[in-house]
């Protein structure tokens, strides 16, 4: 799910719906969370998410989505080599898995798009290390997400940091602006260089996700034409939030 569109500003008013429908999203997430453990399926985490949703008057973003064919889905479900974009379905989670949730939630004409990476059961410490990374890398960039920073300040802060784990980024999925559309512009890579791209203004919303894999940054698409998974078939984890930039710092709106 990747796009690239108009820059929008947007007003207190508007940032204050995007935080109703980040939190939404959050108590999403929050009643997936509690659900993952060994023998549960994907479906039934979907089941989950949308009916929080619709609970709250708002709307699932991501089903519907256009691709190769319509998004059948509330919420992805990528496990262990899948990075994102896996579809919910007949599969059971088992011990040593680690899972990646996606989910986005409109309110009032309004996007919240966040996502999170969990172990199922006991898992591995090189599993469990890579969770770590991702989830801090994401808190790095958002630091960075400040008016009057460049994009590449953002994706330079997140590559160091991940690179000097010994883990890798992909080049081929980034972060991007959000708001009344799911994909907005700028497009924020989770690389760059610092002091280079557009400059980060008050008032832009930016869905940051790092996506981090540990063999390769290379990746490739399922047959199902969605999940996209390492290349190689190791472990990946994905952490998202949607944030505003505020003349105070940057707002992560995709909290409970």
């Amino acid at each position: 799910m990747v796009g690239q569109r108009g820059i929008y500003i947007k007003n207190q008013q508007e940032i204050a719906t995007m935080r109703e429908a980040g939190r939404i999203n959050a108590l999403a997430l929050a009643a997936v969370r509690e659900l993952i453990r060994p023998g549960i399926t994907t479906a039934d985490l979907d089941i989950a998410a949308a009916e929080v949703i619709r609970k709250h008057d708002a709307m699932p973003a991501f089903l519907g989505v256009p691709g190769a064919y319509p998004y059948p889905a509330t919420i992805t479900v990528s496990i262990n080599e899948e990075m994102v974009h896996g579809i919910p379905g007949k599969r059971k989670l088992k011990s040593g898995d680690i899972v990646s949730v996606d989910c986005g939630t409109i309110f009032g004409g309004f996007v919240g798009d966040a996502a999170f990476t969990i172990g199922v059961g006991e898992i591995s410490p090189e599993a469990q290390r890579l969770i770590e990374v991702t989830k801090k890398s994401l808190y790095i960039g958002i630091d960075r997400l400040r008016a009057g920073n460049r994009v590449g300040d953002v994706g330079a802060a997140i590559q160091a940091y991940v690179e000097s784990q010994g883990l890798h980024l992909t080049r081929e999925y980034t972060g991007h602006g959000v708001g009344r559309e799911m994909w907005e512009g700028p497009q924020v890579p989770n690389y760059g260089v610092a002091g280079r791209g557009l400059v980060l203004r008050s008032g832009m919303t930016i869905a940051l996700e790092p996506m981090v894999l540990i063999g390769t940054p290379r990746t490739r698409v399922l047959p199902d034409q969605w999940t996209v998974a390492s290349a190689d078939g190791s472990l990946t984890a994905h952490f998202e939030h949607s944030v505003a930039i505020t003349d105070n710092g940057p707002l992560i709106l995709t909290e409970d």
